[in-house]
């Protein structure tokens, strides 16, 4: 019997499989000699991936019902864009006009026409700022043991919560004000609270580097989120996504997962202490303020800086999202210290100027009612839109307390937008409402 060798198996995958088997043999023994082809490790890495995660490929349709849209939403219609200020080429336009005046004689034949031209154009230029009724003090509330350092309030406009140096969240009630629970478990300064407004949860960060999630139904604390380095000083919420915001000492913001406590993003470029963080659902989701005078807007997605302002001459110590408007505004120690922006690029609006004091909070309202509380216990009422101050109020402290504990820390407008919530350094929380025609 004669052997072609068209009969007999190709020498390569004999040579192949010898060596397969030979390696798995001494494989222990020898330094890796044969190197494994693409096709089969992506097949053995597309297999062990099909056994261990196809039941957890797809949420569960509870969860799913629960989940946003992917990626940052558009602003909504309700939303609205400031049209006009600060064009993307102004700074271009402005760097080619020449400088040196020329001489041109007047066209206006007496001064009496150009007072005149004057006069319109003044008129012309003003917008006037509409009519907000006064705010007056309705109620203080006492009961913590140090500084109020923050308030929040909750989604269905029941009860609020506050933090304080007592190392103490309580919860109050919204409409008459009677303490309703005290959760301790913070080791230090509570300084910055949340409330869920897509689950049962209330956030709370402070001076100990802890960031808690209590469960409002067992009113234990459930989750812990590990990772600051140093005091986290404020806590912010993302609308839509199950994610949450941290800011502190160590200069940096962290992106956390709110249900498996893993920390997403590290957003790190300022230089110094984080004192505040907002989030947003549209771009850009994620402001901070910084003790290093900057604003830095973030790109969540890719945990990087988009655009940073460095308008402000002192620490930026507050920020307030208008709710319905695409703007915001940044409060800071000094200077002009209170500056408006235009979503999303960041672009400069203008100034709130008249409130001379350091700028600890800021809040606003979807009637364009803006407030500033400052560390010497000035208050100011603006109306958002024109930048007009329509009322300078003074923190009256608490009779024991010293003068020096004016100081304003915390604010925030219940869910109606008709009451404001402060918390200040004479240990109480002072109610504020809108004075009815």
């Amino acid at each position: 019997m004669t052997t072609t060798t068209a009969a007999l198996p190709p020498l390569e995958s004999l040579h192949r499989r010898s060596a397969k088997r030979t390696r798995d043999i001494f494989a222990s023994e020898s330094g890796d000699v044969l190197v494994e082809d693409e096709s089969s490790s992506r097949i053995r890495l597309t297999v062990k991936i099909h056994d261990e995660y196809r039941d957890f490929k797809e949420l569960p349709a509870a969860l799913l019902s629960q989940q946003g849209p992917v990626g940052p939403s558009r602003p909504p219609s309700t939303r609205k864009l400031i049209t006009s200020g600060v064009d993307n080429n102004a700074s271009r336009i402005i760097a080619t006009i020449d400088k040196t005046p020329q001489a041109k004689p007047s066209t206006f034949a007496s001064s009496t026409k150009l007072s005149q031209a004057l006069a319109l154009h003044k008129t012309t230029r003003t917008v006037k700022p509409e009519y907000h009724p006064p705010w007056k003090l309705v109620r203080v509330i006492s009961g913590h043991l140090g500084w109020v350092r923050s308030v929040a309030v909750e989604p269905g406009n029941k009860w609020f919560a506050t933090g304080a140096g007592d190392r103490v969240i309580k919860i109050w009630d919204l409409a008459s004000g009677e303490l309703k629970l005290s959760l301790t478990g913070h080791i230090s300064t509570v300084r910055g609270l949340a409330v869920s407004t897509r689950h049962p949860y209330l956030f709370s960060c402070g001076e100990d580097k802890m960031v808690k999630c209590w469960d409002l139904e067992a009113n234990k604390v459930i989750r812990h989120y590990h990772g600051h380095l140093s005091g986290v000083y404020s806590l912010s919420l993302h609308p839509t996504l199950d994610i949450l915001v941290t800011a502190g000492r160590d200069a940096s913001a962290r992106v956390w997962d709110m249900r498996t406590k893993a920390q997403i993003h590290v957003l790190s470029g300022h230089t110094a202490t984080v004192a505040d963080v907002k989030c947003q659902e549209s771009d850009p989701q994620v402001i901070t303020g910084s003790m290093d005078s900057t604003v830095r807007l973030w790109d969540l997605a890719a945990g990087k800086t988009m655009t940073t302002l460095t308008h402000h001459k002192k620490s930026v110590r507050a920020l307030a999202i208008h709710p319905t408007e695409y703007s915001f505004a940044s409060g800071s120690a000094g200077g002009n210290n209170i500056k408006k922006w235009k979503c999303p690029e960041g672009a400069f609006v203008f100034n709130f100027s008249g409130h001379n004091a350091i700028i600890n909070t800021l809040s606003v309202n979807a009637e364009g009612v803006f407030f500033s509380g400052g560390d010497n216990g000035t208050l100011t009422f603006w109306d958002y839109a024109t930048g007009t101050p329509f009322q300078n109020m003074d923190d009256v402290p608490q009779p024991g307390s010293l003068e020096a504990e004016a100081g304003v820390f915390c604010s925030t407008f219940d869910q109606t937008g008709t009451r404001l919530i402060t918390g200040g350094a004479d240990k109480t929380i002072k109610v504020y409402a809108e004075q009815s025609q």
